[in-house]
């Protein structure tokens, strides 16, 4: 199986890019990559200052095989912070709290600072997606993860999106919110 068609098995239509839009990424973006085997596909963007990962999927049968966290470290050894966006947790849906624990266990945290609705530009679709990140020097703040998430919405997200989907996303500001100022809390 092809590497589209497992994110097309495993992803919701709302979330996807279509395949155009990803080869012309990885055509025309020198920070832009694809790993994949038979067993997983991974996406993701490398800048300057952070990872982020578009799209990551292990097959089902690879699945608590150690796939993922090979995957997750292979991009930790970069020492970049690495952000994701993530479906919160659904009672009526396993999978999101399985990805959101083994998250968890990576060390990634919730940027909950942070207020996210993606608009799908193939099924007109807002989906409200929680930002994760994960902090090698646990010097992050969220408003830092924030400028980061406007970067890649910006560079990806709405990179040639006219060609691919004769549409245009909303612009950054109007869909990734700063919505209050973090807490030192206890951990």
């Amino acid at each position: 199986m092809q590497w589209y068609e497992m994110l097309k098995e495993y992803f919701p239509e709302e979330e996807m890019k279509t395949k155009q839009h990803l080869n012309t990424l990885l055509a025309e973006k020198d920070h832009y990559y694809l790993d994949s085997s038979e067993q997983h596909v991974l996406l993701y963007a490398e800048f300057k200052t952070f990872i982020f990962v578009d799209y990551m999927y292990v097959r089902g049968t690879k699945r608590h095989k150690g796939v993922g966290k090979q995957l997750i470290h292979k991009l930790k050894q970069k020492g970049k912070p690495i952000i994701l966006e993530a479906e919160p947790q659904d009672p009526n849906d396993a999978d999101t709290s399985k990805r959101l624990r083994f998250y968890s266990r990576e060390g990634f945290k919730e940027a909950d600072s942070i207020q996210y609705t993606k608009h799908s530009l193939l099924t007109n679709e807002r989906v409200n997606l929680d930002i994760l990140y994960w902090d090698p020097s646990e010097n992050e703040t969220q408003l830092s993860i924030y400028t980061k998430m406007i970067q890649m919405y910006e560079e990806i997200h709405t990179f040639k999106e006219f060609e691919h989907y004769h549409d245009v996303h909303p612009r950054a500001h109007d869909v990734i919110h700063f919505v209050k100022q973090e807490h030192n809390l206890p951990s």
